[in-house]
């Protein structure tokens, strides 16, 4: 990858996230309010096609850990997701290319891939906003004692 690209990817990503988080913390500190960050589990487990990928979503996880230790002081609550595989478009969308590249079709490219990954399934988007909207829910106040991040189970 060039400067440009990983420079984008922290743009974009890393200084969304934090820019995101910093700006209404006095608001969520008055409202006792919550923030989950989301990046990915390329943090946990790096590969060398996807390093820039990998050493945001790293930077990600660090910087809720931060939010989150600042958070336990200033009672908002923090914490970071890190899903595993979820089929969303972006990920439908490489495997259109990468199917008939290896004599696949996309459906036998998207059946394949789990078992090649150790993962039993693939996450739908609605589980992971259904875990979203949990740990900002009343019901998780509770987690706002410690640090948390959450990686999606294999």
């Amino acid at each position: 990858m060039t400067d440009a690209q990983w420079d984008d990817g922290m743009a974009l990503k890393f200084h969304g996230a934090g820019r995101l988080t910093i700006q209404p913390w006095d608001a969520l500190k008055s409202s006792q309010g919550s923030v989950v960050l989301m990046s990915g589990n390329a943090a946990l487990d790096p590969k060398p096609g996807n390093a820039a990928v990998a050493a945001i979503n790293a930077a990600i996880h660090a910087l809720a850990k931060a939010f989150a230790e600042q958070g336990i002081k200033d009672g908002v609550q923090v914490n970071s997701v890190s899903p595993g595989a979820v089929m969303a478009g972006r990920r439908r969308a490489f495997f259109e290319k990468w199917a008939p590249a290896h004599n696949l079709t996309v459906e036998e490219a998207i059946k394949k891939f789990p078992a090649q990954a150790s993962i039993t399934r693939f996450g739908k988007p609605e589980e992971v906003a259904d875990l979203m909207s949990y740990l900002v829910s009343p019901a998780a106040k509770w987690m706002g004692a410690l640090p948390c991040a959450w990686t999606a189970a294999r």
